[in-house]
Parts: C-alpha cells; structure tokens; sequence
C-alpha cells in the first residue's frame, strides 16, 4: 500500500512541475563548423515535421528546433554544430528578437519545399553550384528538362533552379571556342531532336515555349533562382519573342538586323535599355553581363568582392532570408554571366548584392504575379574562373562557404510562413 501511495505521489508531483522543455539551437556565425550541412540538417527537420524557427539576423542566421535525440544524432553525424539550451534560454532570445528596436525577426520554417533542377539529361563539361550544394548537404531534388516542363511538369515543384543555361537558342555562344568540340556537336544535335519531337521548327523557339511555362510557374506562386547565363539569356528570351535575335551559325536562318529596336523590355524581369550582341561569336549576349567590361576596372580575385545588403529583419523579411550569411562581404566568382550592369536593371528590381566600384549588382530579387524570382551572377563560388572542363569542386573543403549559403538561403525561403508587408 506505502509503495502504491508512494508512486502515485511521485506521478501526482510530475504533473505539477513544470516540465522544463529543450530546445537546440544550431548557431550560423564562425561557431559554427558547417554551414552548408546546416541547411540539410532544417531540410531534415522540415521533412520530419519538427517546428523550427530561423532567427534572422540572430548568430548569422540560427535555427531553433525541440531538442530530440535523432535531431542532435543526425547534428553529429553531419559534422553539424549544435547548442542545446533550456527553455528559459529560448524564451529569452525570442524575446530580445522581438525587440523593436533589434534589427531581428524569427520566422516559422512549415513545409520542405519539393526542389526541380532544370538540366540536360547528358553531362556537359562544366557543373553545376546548386547541383553540387544540395547533394553536400543532402537535400534531394529532381532532374527535369525541356520536355518534362513541356508535359506541364513543373506543377509539381515548389522551387525551380536554372544554371548555365542558354534559353536564346545559340548554346551559349560557344561557337567561336568550341563549335567543333564533340561535347557541343552532340548538344546541338540533342536540341534539334527534342525541338523536333515537340513540335519546334527550331532550337530557339523551343526554348522560349520552354520560358514561357517557366513565366506561368513563377506568376503562379513558383519560386525561380538562376545563376550564370540562366539569368541574363532568360530574361533577353522572353523581351525577344517573336524575333530572330539568333544568327545563322545557331538556327540555319539569318537573324533580323534591327532586333534591338524591336525587343520588349516589358516582357523581362530584371532588365531593360541593353543591347542585343549583333556579333554571333562574341562570347556574350548583351550589354546586361560585365564580363568584358570588368577588365577596365583592374578586376582581380583580391578586389573581386560584393557586399550584402542590411535588410530590416522585420520591415523586410524576404531578403533578410536571403542575405542571411555569417559575412557580409563575399569573395566574387566569375562566369559566362559574371554579374549585372546596374545601368540596365529595372527600378522595381530589388538589389540585394553589389560591387559598387566596378557599378554591378550580382544578387538581385523581385516579384512576378504571386511568385518571386532571384538571380545571382557567377558560375561557382569557390571556384573564382571555372573554365570548361575543369572539375567540380569539392565543397568538403569549402563547408562555411558565404557565396554558397546564398544559394541555400533561397532553398529555404518557400519553407517560410510569409507575413504581410508592412506598409
């Protein structure tokens, strides 16, 4: 009977205390050892339906989620660096983000965005950042290309990647470098055949169909993010539809010499008032890119560096998301599309980026119908020239890489529950 009694004092005792609930919290400053895997230890979290908080501009960006035993497992297995502190703890951190004064803001994680990759089904001679960052941290994603965007595929995904693509139909301008290079003989001939199995007369007008659906997705409510060429090559696609801006080299017709007085800035979303390239071999597309101008600057790997912005967490919580970073100012990198000339940029185009000495933007932002958009110049960014054929890198040796926590900031964003903006 004492043992009874006793037990049941014991059980009585525990359901009026109170429960001292733990939390973990996975730091995004210099503590922390992993950055990139930090991403996939959210994704994780988000995939188990575990209710996690982003803490922007709190330690370069934390994470805070309930303390479980497989949660801080998976922490140690990924080399992830994790805190855990007490209820108490979170309350108080919570309650200095909330602060009005404190450029702060905690933002509810809901629902693992389902990720598609837009890329060839043949391997090309150069990789892919956002390919080779989801696969280090071990966030999955799918391979889709022309003809699955064409079967309406693209319904089925939260966020869109585009890379180096060239979405103009002239493969990139690689003519003059590499047009009797095996690897480029074989894309053209795959494009013609699936411009053909669709339906296309040529190359070019399937890839602005190709755009197009890409434009519905994001008016739609879909999250774009494109990098290198994909940006720039897109946007001039959809100003230039219904013009032959692709010389007989690329679509076995001449092009029209007057395409620059016929484009349709309206049509884009980031740019406006470039010129079309009227040399078909010139390794550029416009006057968007400054790839070639760079050069009169004294452009070098020691100068090349952009800076975030400082975005108020509360006013403007979309690209504080994205500018998350332990740093603010990031090591530049080129690419085919290097970074933007802030003279051809739409006013209602967000800069989140810039090099303001050499006049480019290289991470900028905007809306489309219910969706929203990112472009971010450059090829790899732990890889400053990355040439055709060089290999991938091995981010193993880059874990707290600022350029690529840029890329895992916008995987994240469709996750977030959007607040109203304040007005």
């Amino acid at each position: 009977m004492r043992k009874v009694t006793l037990i049941f004092l014991i059980s009585f005792v525990g359901l009026i205390l109170p429960i001292k609930a733990v939390y973990i919290l996975i730091p995004m400053d210099e503590d922390q050892k992993n950055h990139l895997k930090a991403y996939g230890i959210a994704y994780w979290a988000l995939k188990g339906e575990l209710e996690i908080k982003w803490l922007l501009n709190y330690r370069g960006g934390s994470f805070l989620l309930p303390s479980i035993k497989t949660l801080s497992n998976e922490c140690v297995i990924r080399g992830v660096s994790y805190e855990t502190i007490s209820d108490a703890q979170a309350n108080s951190i919570l309650n200095d983000i909330s602060n009005p004064e404190v450029n702060q803001d905690a933002v509810k994680l809901e629902k693992a965005p389902k990720i598609a990759v837009y890329s060839p089904k043949t391997k090309l001679p150069w990789d892919d950042a956002v390919t080779l960052v989801l696969t280090y941290a071990e966030i999955p994603y799918d391979i889709i290309y022309d003809e699955e965007i064409m079967m309406e595929k693209l319904k089925d995904y939260d966020w869109l990647h585009l890379h180096h693509e060239d979405f103009t139909g002239q493969y990139g301008r690689f003519f003059s470098m590499y047009g009797n290079a095996p690897w480029y003989l074989n894309d053209v001939k795959e494009n013609e055949a699936v411009a053909k199995k669709l339906g296309f007369t040529k190359v070019s007008l399937m890839k602005l169909a190709v755009a197009k659906k890409i434009n519905e997705y994001v008016f739609g409510g879909g999250f774009l993010f494109a990098m290198c060429s994909a940006t720039d090559s897109y946007d001039i696609a959809l100003a230039a539809e219904g013009i032959d801006i692709c010389a007989t080299i690329y679509d076995h017709d001449a092009a029209d010499p007057k395409m620059n007085e016929k484009i349709d800035f309206s049509k884009g979303y980031a740019f406006e008032k470039y010129k079309l390239s009227l040399n078909p071999t010139e390794y550029e597309f416009s006057t968007i890119d400054t790839y070639n101008s760079r050069n009169q600057y004294g452009m070098n790997k020691e100068t090349d560096k952009f800076t975030l912005f400082d975005f108020s967490a509360k006013w403007d919580p979309v690209p504080t998301m994205l500018c998350q970073n332990h740093i603010t100012s990031i090591p530049g990198f080129w690419g085919q599309t290097v970074a933007f000339n802030k003279n051809y940029i739409k006013k209602n185009v967000l800069i989140m980026g810039e090099s303001k000495a050499f006049n480019e933007a290289r991470y900028i932002h905007g809306e489309h119908g219910k969706g929203t958009w990112s472009f971010y110049g450059g090829h790899d960014p732990e890889d400053y020239l990355h040439r055709v054929e060089d290999p991938p890198t091995d981010l193993s040796l880059h874990p707290n890489s600022p350029g690529y926590r840029l890329i895992l900031n916008n995987i994240l964003f469709p996750a977030a529950k959007k607040k109203k903006q304040k007005t």
